[in-house]
């Protein structure tokens, strides 16, 4: 049986027992996505972009279990910022314990409420970014994502809301397959700041899809974890007009295997695209980061941080590459991908790629892997600090740089303090 045959095979089991939406406006937005699908099929171990990352868990036809987090004795990330709270449980809307969407300068429809309204804006989203971003490397799980995606939410920013907009995922089945497609509209000159946490599912797929117009901001900054045995693979496409700001950041706690996939376009004049990412884990967790920036405008800039933490045979996965394509003088493109190992049975697997067609640029890309500095480390111990207070300092301050794309200094202090309670429940 040849490889294209298997993932075609993959795919008829995995989506036998998937429902297929038809109705409303995104009828025919899912059914281009399931003709791309049964034409690539599922990722297989042997593609270029899943070499370091095996896709296995997140195409099976069935959802290996995974253990339900106690968050009783813990305050949920982000508890003490003041936001629009939407929350989900095993992938269903939960109005009991969510807000009224009512927020001046943004209009929240969700998905499986969609179908039957009149969203012109959302046609020229719903899929349309995906789409253009299955090339030059195919994503399947975005294109299944597009297709069968049973919830979501569908956000159109006119102005600058009060407060950040929260997506809360709750897990409460041990087997919960959960796949989502959110969609989001920044309009000329309005800012919106989006958080997402919480474990989702036992299995969980999803698409963000984000045009920015030109002047919009975008902030986005997403935590993911404390479940171990979760599994996701999160896809973020973002296309940018002059002048337009996008920063993501991400914080993965634990997790088996988390795939964060993002593809950027910055297609106007002067627009900034940053994606940074923070990932910590203790024996089985495997976390990849893949990202694609790809700059078409002059003077535009991008930055991609991506910094881990791996101890007990945990595994981390960097793919990033830059694209400078013809015509986009001027661009400043800057990637780092670095990871600390506290043991001698984590590895770190990077993959770094600059490709440039303009003879103006400044662009440049590293990737580094080690123990923590024993310089540093004899240093601080020399001057009184307890060995593992001064290990979590110097991880915290390894992971600095990653941090400090969060623009939003109360929202930086939370995850911050998320990382010191990690540090001191995994103290060497």
């Amino acid at each position: 049986m040849g490889v294209a045959q298997a993932k075609l095979d993959a795919l008829a089991t995995r989506i036998a027992g998937l429902s297929f939406p038809v109705e409303g406006w995104h009828g025919a937005a899912r059914a281009d996505a399931l003709a791309r699908l049964s034409a690539m099929g599922l990722p297989g171990k042997r593609d270029e972009y899943w070499r370091y990352t095996d896709p296995a868990a997140l195409i099976s036809a069935h959802t290996d279990p995974a253990a339900l987090f106690d968050y009783a004795d813990e305050t949920m990330v982000f508890s003490g910022i003041d936001r629009l709270k939407f929350v989900f449980v095993d992938g269903v809307f939960d109005a009991a314990q969510s807000d009224d969407p009512a927020l001046a300068g943004v209009e929240i429809v969700r998905l499986s409420q969609a179908g039957d309204a009149d969203i012109e804006w959302a046609r020229d989203v719903y899929g349309v970014l995906e789409t253009r971003d299955q090339n030059p490397v195919q994503r399947p799980l975005a294109a299944l994502a597009t297709a069968f995606a049973t919830e979501g939410v569908l956000i159109r920013v006119t102005g600058r809301p009060s407060k950040p907009v929260s997506l809360i995922y709750r897990q409460e089945s041990d087997t919960s397959d959960v796949i989502f497609h959110h969609c989001i509209k920044v309009e000329e000159g309005a800012e919106i700041t989006l958080l997402e946490n919480g474990p989702a599912a036992a299995r969980f797929t999803s698409v963000m899809e984000v045009d920015v117009a030109q002047g919009g901001r975008f902030h986005h900054i997403r935590a993911q974890g404390r479940a171990h045995q979760r599994r996701a693979a999160t896809h973020v496409f973002a296309r940018l007009a002059a002048k337009a700001l996008f920063k993501s950041f991400t914080l993965t706690v634990n997790g088996a295997l988390t795939r964060n996939d993002a593809v950027i376009e910055l297609l106007g004049d002067d627009a900034v695209a940053h994606v940074a990412g923070a990932g910590v884990g203790d024996g089985a967790f495997h976390h990849d980061d893949t990202v694609f920036v790809s700059h078409q405008g002059q003077r535009c800039e991008s930055r991609q941080v991506f910094k881990k933490v791996l101890k007990n045979g945990a595994v981390g996965v960097f793919q990033g590459k830059i694209l400078v394509k013809a015509g986009a003088q001027k661009t400043d493109g800057y990637q780092i991908s670095q990871a600390l190992l506290l043991d001698e049975d984590s590895q770190f697997l990077a993959k770094p790629e600059l490709e440039i067609y303009a003879d103006d640029v400044k662009c440049s890309h590293g990737s580094t892997s080690g123990a923590i500095d024993d310089v540093a480390l004899f240093y601080l111990r020399s001057r009184g600090v307890p060995l593992k207070a001064a290990q979590s300092l110097l991880v915290l301050a390894f992971l600095a740089e990653a941090l400090g794309e969060i623009e939003d200094e109360a929202i930086a202090e939370d995850i911050r303090s998320r990382l010191e309670g990690w540090l001191a429940r995994h103290e060497r």
